[in-house]
């Protein structure tokens, strides 16, 4: 099997298998008692199965699709209707059984459950190609809307008790849904569609990014969207920077103290903060060692008020979205705060880091 990315098709051994797009999901979409819908066979072609394989693995999955909302299966008439619309001729080859039929939401958990290079290329191209129908779908509201995504997140998530919640505010504040469907997106990025709409795996895909609290985000624009938090002070941990770390807090607000502390195992030079201080002259930083008592890397913003924040970072700032995939998480356990409290307060006493 190979993939052609100039003609986007794939070939094997049988036949050449078209990339999807708007124009042939356009094709391939019905309505159905109210919904729109795409067939089983079709998504089999889609996906380079055959039929009764790629309804094979739907039945192997079948609690996934439990719900009309999901696919149901035709009736006969219904059936008759679509072929008087359209010749199947070729992609149906004339089998007597009723096909099945998927809601959008059935074809996006489909994505989590056919497997293998082809079906990861289609469903990747399948999320690309709904995006770009925007002004369609906003125009047939029956196929995807906020009820139904949080259907989808209720039914593929697998964070229970996060789902159990959501249930119970939906049930008692029907009419925020709009703040609950803001909350419900971090569930489905957590859920098995994430790796179609962001895969990491691809260098193309996870150049620029970084992981923040558990969600894809762009790397400087977090750590400067970090800095910009703070109203009094910023400390940052870190043993290796570099002028990058140092361009990252020119969001800082003004007034806000700076110190950085480092043992500057990478070497940074005086002359590069020279550089920096004459591009930013209001932006003052203290530098203090660290002592090699620091591995990992802390930004701590406003230390000891109650505006307090500290984030634990993988790599130096410096590094993140350029050279591997990194995450930013933010600490909120109490106790742990209080015993880093301590190696603060002995970094503040620490000796100037003199820049050479």
């Amino acid at each position: 099997m190979r993939y052609t990315k100039e003609n986007e098709i794939v070939s094997d051994s049988h036949r050449d298998i078209a990339i999807i797009n708007e124009q042939i999901i356009r094709d391939k979409i019905y309505e159905v008692r109210g919904v729109k819908v795409m067939l089983d066979f079709e998504l089999a072609e889609i996906y380079g199965y055959e039929t009764k394989n790629f309804n094979r693995q739907v039945k192997n999955n079948a609690k996934r699709f439990e719900g009309d909302d999901f696919m149901f299966q035709l009736t006969q008439d219904e059936f008759k209707e679509i072929l008087r619309c359209k010749n199947f001729t070729s992609s149906w080859g004339g089998t007597r059984y009723l096909p099945f039929c998927f809601t959008e939401q059935g074809v996006y958990l489909l994505m989590s459950v056919l497997r293998g290079e082809l079906a990861v290329q289609q469903s990747r191209a399948l999320v690309r190609a709904f995006k770009t129908m925007k002004d369609y779908i906003i125009e047939n509201r029956d196929m995807v809307s906020r009820h139904d995504y949080l259907r989808l997140s209720m039914q593929v998530s697998d964070t229970q008790q996060t789902v159990q919640s959501i249930q119970s505010q939906l049930l008692d504040h029907g009419e925020k849904l709009n703040d609950l469907f803001t909350q419900m997106q971090d569930t489905v990025k957590n859920s098995e569609i994430s790796p179609f709409l962001l895969d990491f795996s691809r260098e193309e895909d996870r150049k620029e990014y970084l992981i923040l609290n558990g969600e894809p985000a762009k790397a400087d624009e977090t750590y400067m969207d970090i800095y910009s938090k703070a109203k009094k002070t910023v400390f940052v941990v870190d043993n290796y920077i570099g002028i990058k770390t140092l361009r990252l807090l020119r969001e800082v607000r003004k007034g806000v103290s700076i110190t950085v502390f480092s043992d500057n195992l990478s070497g940074m030079h005086k002359s590069d903060y020279n550089d920096f201080h004459t591009e930013f002259p209001n932006i003052q930083i203290t530098f203090k060692k660290t002592g090699r008592t620091a591995h990992d890397r802390f930004i701590v913003l406003d230390f000891g008020t109650k505006d307090e924040k500290i984030y634990h970072c993988g790599a130096s700032s410096k590094d993140a979205g350029i050279k591997l995939m990194t995450a930013i998480t933010e600490i909120t356990d109490e106790d742990f705060k209080s015993s880093y409290h301590q190696v603060i307060h002995k970094y503040l006493s620490n000796p100037v880091l003199v820049l050479r």
